[in-house]
């Protein structure tokens, strides 16, 4: 599995809590996480000697951004779509 990059789409493999985000949209309602399989994109990416974030951004369908949040590897799944050599 390569390492994620900047610009790179996920999909999220675990609820992310509301008090991880930060919302840019009122109008949407989250109740209490983000639902599993949501699909975000990486916006910056943060290393330090606690290892690395990074910052999700998710937007509906007409590209208008929502929420974004710091999430570490093992949260995501990094989507691919074409078959990548090994």
């Amino acid at each position: 599995m390569k390492t994620p990059q900047l610009l790179d789409t996920i999909a999220i493999l675990k609820p992310i809590s509301i008090d991880r985000l930060s919302l840019m949209e009122a109008e949407y309602d989250f109740n209490s996480a983000l639902p599993v399989g949501l699909v975000g994109t990486i916006v910056d990416i943060h290393q330090d000697n606690q290892g690395i974030d990074y910052l999700v951004e998710f937007a509906d369908s007409d590209g208008c951004e929502f929420a974004i949040a710091y999430l570490k590897s093992n949260e995501f799944l990094t989507l691919q779509y074409e078959l990548v050599a090994a």
